[in-house]
């Protein structure tokens, strides 16, 4: 054990009595140890979802999401993939089928639309009352069975927007076919 007296600070700092010079002297003597902290790493996977998770995400999203979620609850369920190269080659596959059977349906709508607007005007009959008048009214239903009898179409009604008509006269009703692509189709009322 080293006393005070034999101290190698204690001897510079009683020798030189710059205090400068004695701090010079002390780091010159000392190795100045740096110590790098590691940082914890954040464990996450990266998956892809088989089935729609409120909110998480929806099927087929790639997500980032903890080991230990994905371990202990996304597996288990199968509810989810660990991406691979060949999970990502299948996935895209199956968006451009997607993508093209949603291109047919748009087109065949399309190729629909045109058809109603190529026909011209329907025809409704109806049993009239006095002036202009008819006895009861034109509903989406009795346009969606002229359609189906004249063009061998079938339409759902639901997708029939059609004016209120309670008078003969002409009038034009719109057919959402498909998100994008609205026929219009000309409708004639005449009283019997």
């Amino acid at each position: 054990m080293a006393s005070w007296g034999s101290s190698s600070c204690l001897q510079n700092y009683s020798l030189t009595k710059n205090p400068f010079s004695e701090t010079v002297k002390f780091s010159e003597r000392s190795s100045i140890l740096t110590i790098v902290a590691q940082k914890k790493t954040k464990k996450v996977r990266k998956i892809i979802l088989k089935e729609d998770i409120s909110q998480l995400g929806k099927k087929g999203d790639l997500l980032d999401v903890k080991a230990g979620f994905f371990r202990n609850y996304l597996l288990p369920l199968g509810k989810a993939q660990i991406v691979t190269a060949a999970l990502i080659k299948e996935m895209k596959m199956e968006d451009e089928k997607i993508e093209a059977e949603k291109q047919r349906v748009k087109d065949e709508a399309q190729q629909l639309a045109r058809i109603f607007e190529t026909i011209g005007a329907f025809k409704v009959k109806r049993k009239g009352g006095k002036g202009k008048q008819i006895f009861g009214s034109v509903t989406a239903q009795d346009l969606v069975d002229i359609i189906k009898a004249q063009i061998q179409r079938d339409v759902d009604k639901k997708i029939v927007n059609l004016p209120e008509i309670r008078e003969t006269g002409e009038y034009i009703a719109e057919l959402k076919l498909h998100p994008e692509v609205t026929a219009r189709v000309r409708l004639t009322v005449f009283a019997n």
